[in-house]
């Protein structure tokens, strides 16, 4: 989730400047005396942090990329060249809206709300804590369930070196083809105690990580068939510098996955009481065609409007990570900066809060799944 773009300032005065790329004999002596290695801002060399220095960073508003399990010496070059690997791309206009709009109706806030109640109940979802695994497996355990016995949808865990593992759910295609992904973050955290306080995580990202659970549950009940590969993910370790995602995207890379399109939902269930309720779109490690597509979605099966949101910044959520591999990204947000969540990262990150509100988060689940089905048909 979210920060204030005031990190990057402030990460460059915390960072050192390297001379030379990082050695596998430096990764693995700085890592087994327990250091992180960080990407701190576009362009400069990442650098070592402790874990207390990592979490300072974090309570200090200021973004990363934890690299430490996917850095080589391509990466800095990678890292540097990203914003020209993803250029503009063209989709058709939403043409499906016949078969679209009845799975629509068929989409759940009870659902969804008996979703979180579940995850919500962990003491919290933090990537290294025994809850937060129990939660990767409750998600693991539910989509496998709603698979049922369906063919052609396989459900699989992605294992880290850390506790949590993240989940891929895939509907296989009628033919071979580039993969429609959409992807949330499963973990949580309380920024003054990570391992063992109390974080709910009910908006983040308990909500995209629900909607996609509801929108996954649809379409199979709806026979869904695509034409081309479509996968949902729920991504471990977000909240600790993106580690889960930049994982599996570096993974697809290396393997020569080809991606449509990748789509965040990082938070879609609050908007600031009194303020206008839109679906906002994040500006950048956004592809500008995608985002065009995205609007059309929302004008099309939406009762909200669309407003573009300020930037992010630097590394702001999951779908940063597909984006410096080079892959076509987009994300919605629940509201335009400002009038989002304050309450994430803390004890107070549950459904009871003003401004937390199913049906504004009903909205998100209807775009996304009119997203998976107009691309991967």
């Amino acid at each position: 989730m979210k920060f204030s773009t005031l990190g990057c300032l402030l990460a460059m005065a915390l960072g050192a400047v390297r001379a030379a790329p990082i050695g596998p004999d430096e990764l693995t002596d700085m890592a087994v005396k327990g250091y992180r290695l960080l990407s701190l801002a576009e362009g400069v060399p990442p650098v070592w942090k402790t874990e207390e220095e990592k979490l300072e960073l974090m309570r200090s508003n200021v973004r990363f990329f934890d690299v430490t399990e996917v850095y080589d010496q391509e990466d800095e070059f990678v890292h540097r060249q990203s914003k020209s690997l993803a250029s503009a791309t063209t989709f058709p206009a939403p043409s499906h809206s016949s078969a679209v709009t009845p799975i629509l109706k068929t989409l759940s806030t009870t659902n969804m709300q008996s979703y979180l109640t579940t995850l919500t109940a962990y003491n919290n979802r933090y990537y290294t804590s025994t809850t937060g695994k129990a939660a990767s497996q409750w998600i693991f355990d539910k989509i496998t369930e709603l698979a049922g016995t369906r063919s052609g949808i396989t459900v699989s865990k992605f294992t880290h070196s850390w506790a949590q593992f993240s989940v891929v759910a895939r509907f296989e295609g009628k033919s071979s083809g580039p993969v429609t992904i959409i992807g949330a973050h499963e973990d949580s955290i309380n920024l003054s105690s990570p391992t063992s306080g109390r974080a709910p995580g009910a908006d983040d990202d308990g909500s995209g990580t629900v909607n996609l659970i509801e929108v996954f549950r649809a379409l199979v009940a709806a026979g869904f068939t695509p034409s081309t590969p479509v996968e949902f993910h729920w991504y471990s370790g977000e909240e600790a510098g993106l580690l889960g995602s930049q994982a599996i995207a570096k993974s697809y890379k290396s393997k020569g996955t080809t991606v449509k399109a990748f789509l965040e939902l990082d938070m879609s269930a609050y908007f600031a009481p009194g303020s206008k309720e839109v679906i906002a779109l994040e500006s950048d490690y956004s592809d500008s065609g995608l985002t065009s597509f995205l609007k059309q979605l929302i004008d099309t099966y939406s009762t909200l409007d669309w407003a573009m949101d300020t930037a992010c910044g630097y590394a702001c959520s999951d779908h940063a990570s597909w984006y410096q591999q080079g892959y076509t990204t987009g994300m919605l947000y629940e509201a335009v900066t400002g009038k989002d969540n304050p309450n994430i990262h803390s004890t107070g990150d549950t459904t009871s809060v003003s401004g937390f509100s199913w049906s504004h988060s009903l909205e998100f689940a209807k775009v996304a799944l009119a997203y998976v089905y107009e691309l991967g048909i």
